[in-house]
């Protein structure tokens, strides 16, 4: 695996050069759109925009609150009988923050970052690979909000200090992903070997060749972006599925990572600083029974890498050392019980236990301050475009399945040798769930779920594009989608008071209004 491993103090550094030098650009009052290198580098806004896409450095708070307690319980990863984790049972009021954290806080960490390194890098001949990375990140940071949301602020967002557009109108998400699929593909097309090669850059600067793993990198999130469009515009994704033949990432070698340090709150992982360090939020999180069981009933040798059963003794930030890897102690929690006495009541749950803590978590294998996240990977690649083969015939649905089932068996080796599955491991698995094309496309997209756990935005996503895998919904009173897996979340109840005219313009427009149970423009029925 090509993995770089930067230097937790050069990142901390970097990002603090940068907000000083963003300072002293305002006491000069120098024009942003024409900073000169020799005030700062904007390498290091790319390192800034990479790392916060990760999670903001408000104590990754979005994280903990929208994309774990929110999609990951909604997805079915996550269960917890603690009402924090509200997409476990669908609650919480619209005004609730969980429902809107994302959209706060991504607005002003990781678009912000995007927006600026786009802006101060364009047209400038010395940092053509730099703005088509940014244009790249630009854009799948805009994927992925307006996938939560649905129709967001856009092309006027991220302007607030360039020029002055404090009250962005939000933008119809077919625009949107227009938009995304040309900016994408136009930035990958133009990434030039022979030109700079950025240096703030965590995913690649390691690598042989980083423009060539861009390049990879690019056209996968052009995949991806294009086969969201498969109920809505299937005629669109088909073309861009056949351009990319052959250009997408083709190894867990182009699997691009951040990796993580202890310097709170910069450059600690981030899904560990929101749940993890947390003790009463850590307590109350399991693993879904759902995806146990999965793992469990297929022998999937992923097991013991992604849960343990803790301590029962274990506190936060303790040593959770004597717990166990056994599958055969993994117990996932069920969803849609919480702690009361009515027919709710966890006590009231199959295969009670009879105390939560004794309920699989996440292992510290992959849980804990330095592990690296995941941010697209070959495994997604091979299943989308088996997904592609599957609905259309576009190349061999078999053996873009069997890639992906093996590259998700082994992509942990990221985290060490600890997250090493074997080879015969993952092989075996394979001829114990051969590819059956009578049920390609949930054999293909409950792979996808597997594999993305932690990634939990994208886990939830492209369920709504499939509907697999097949999850029971939960039903529970007071539920905001009763009996209904959410198809998109409540907008920024902060952003409804401050940009209300923007607000209620796009409310009006979307079919449904602000509910989580109104369908977004590429998740039509």
């Amino acid at each position: 695996m090509k993995i770089q491993y930067k230097s937790i103090l050069a990142v901390a550094v970097i990002l603090m050069a940068f907000a000083s030098c963003k300072k002293d650009l305002i006491k000069t009052n120098t024009d942003p759109n024409s900073v000169s290198v020799n005030v700062f580098d904007p390498n290091n806004i790319l390192t800034a925009t990479q790392l916060y896409y990760t999670g903001s450095t408000d104590n990754a708070i979005e994280v903990e609150e929208t994309e774990i307690q929110g999609a990951g319980c909604m997805i079915q990863h996550w269960a917890s009988t603690s009402a924090y984790f509200f997409g476990d049972k669908y609650t919480g009021a619209p005004t609730s923050g969980g429902w809107g954290s994302f959209f706060d806080h991504t607005y002003t960490s990781t678009i912000k970052n995007a927006v600026d390194l786009y802006t101060n890098t364009k047209g400038k001949p010395q940092y053509k690979n730099l703005h088509q990375i940014a244009r790249i990140m630009k854009a799948m940071a805009f994927e992925r909000i307006t996938d939560v949301y649905g129709d967001v602020p856009y092309f006027q967002a991220g302007q607030a200090y360039t020029k002055g557009i404090y009250f962005p109108k939000y933008d119809k998400q077919k625009d949107i992903y227009t938009d995304l699929l040309k900016e994408v593909e136009q930035a990958t097309d133009s990434l030039d070997a022979t030109a700079d090669k950025p240096t703030g850059d965590l995913f690649y600067s390691q690598a042989g060749d980083q423009i060539g793993a861009w390049k990879k990198f690019g056209s996968t999130l052009l995949l991806r972006i294009a086969m969201r469009l498969t109920k809505v515009d299937p005629n669109t994704a088909k073309a861009y599925v056949t351009k990319l033949a052959g250009k997408t990432m083709q190894s867990n070698d182009d699997i691009a990572i951040v990796a993580h340090g202890t310097n709170d709150p910069l450059t600690i992982n981030r899904i560990y600083r929101g749940i993890g360090e947390d003790g009463a939020i850590q307590l109350s999180g399991q693993i879904s029974n759902t995806f146990i069981s999965f793992l469990k009933d297929n022998n999937d040798p992923r097991l013991p890498v992604l849960a343990y059963t803790y301590p029962p003794d274990f506190a936060p930030g303790g040593d959770p050392s004597g717990g166990s890897a056994d599958p055969a102690d993994q117990h996932g929690l069920y969803n849609g019980y919480d702690n009361g006495a009515t027919a709710h009541g966890i006590a009231n749950s199959p295969d009670w236990l009879g105390a939560v803590n004794l309920y699989s978590r996440p292992s510290p294998i992959i849980f804990n301050a330095t592990a690296p996240t995941l941010i697209l990977t070959y495994a997604e690649s091979e299943f989308l475009l088996a997904d592609a083969a599957s609905r259309w015939g576009i190349g061999d649905a078999q053996e873009h399945y069997n890639n992906g089932v093996l590259a998700a068996m082994t992509q942990y080796a990221v985290f060490g040798a600890a997250g090493v599955v074997a080879d015969a491991d993952a092989q075996q698995y394979l001829a114990d769930n051969p590819y059956d094309p009578t049920d390609g496309l949930n054999m293909i997209n409950t792979q996808y779920w597997a594999c993305t756990f932690f990634d939990e935005y994208e886990a939830w996503a492209n369920y709504r594009r499939t509907g697999f895998p097949a999850l029971i919904p939960v039903s529970f009173t007071g539920s905001q989608s009763p009996g209904a897996i959410p198809r998109r979340m409540y907008y920024s109840s902060v952003d409804k008071q401050v940009n209300t005219t923007n607000y209620n313009a796009a409310v009006a427009g979307m079919p449904g209004g602000d509910k989580v149970t109104s369908r977004m423009w590429w998740d039509v029925q």
